[in-house]
C-alpha cells in the first residue's frame, strides 16, 4: 500500500536526504542524493563502502533520516522524517535501482560507486500548507 499522494509527491519533488545511523550509541549523519522507487517505497542512493554511514549501516541496517524543504516561511514548511533499512540491491533490484538512479542523475554513469537501497518503513510528513503542524503518517504493512 502506498502512502498518501502528498508524501509520494514530496519525495519525488526532492533529491537530497539526510541519513542518520547509529552503532554502539554513536550517531552519524550523511547527506545523499537519491532516486525514488515508488512501487517499492525505496530510496536509491550511492556511496562508497568505506564511508562512515555505510560502514555503520552494514553493522546496523536500521536507519532514520529526513527530507526537507528549506524555507523561512512557516506556512510553507514541509518535510518528512523516516525510518528504514539499508541494504545492497540484489538480483533484479540491481538493474532497477541503477536505471532509476541514472535516470534521475545521468552524470552518475561516470561514477565508480556502490548503489544502496533504503527501504522505507515509517514516514511522518509535516506539511504546514495543510494547517500548522499538520502530520501525515505512513507505516509499511
Amino acid at each position: 500500500m502506498l502512502p498518501d499522494k502528498r508524501i509520494v509527491d514530496f519525495i519525488i519533488k526532492h533529491h537530497v536526504l539526510t541519513l542518520a545511523t547509529s552503532v554502539l550509541d554513536k550517531p552519524w549523519c550523511a547527506n545523499c542524493f537519491y532516486a525514488f522507487l515508488k512501487d517499492d517505497m525505496t530510496l536509491v542512493f550511492t556511496s562508497e563502502k568505506n564511508t562512515h554511514h555505510i560502514s555503520d549501516s552494514m553493522k546496523n541496517p536500521e536507519v532514520a533520516g529526513s527530507i526537507v524543504l528549506e524555507t523561512m516561511i512557516v506556512g510553507k514548511i514541509q518535510g518528512i522524517q523516516f525510518t528504514g533499512i539499508v541494504e545492497e540491491p540484489r538480483d533484479q533490484m540491481v538493474k532497477k535501482a541503477r536505471q532509476a538512479y541514472l535516470k534521475r542523475f545521468p552524470y552518475a554513469v561516470l561514477m565508480d560507486t556502490t548503489l544502496w537501497l533504503l527501504k522505507l518503513k515509517t514516514i511522518k510528513m509535516t506539511d504546514n500548507r495543510l494547517g500548522f503542524g499538520k502530520k501525515l503518517i505512513y507505516t509499511k504493512q
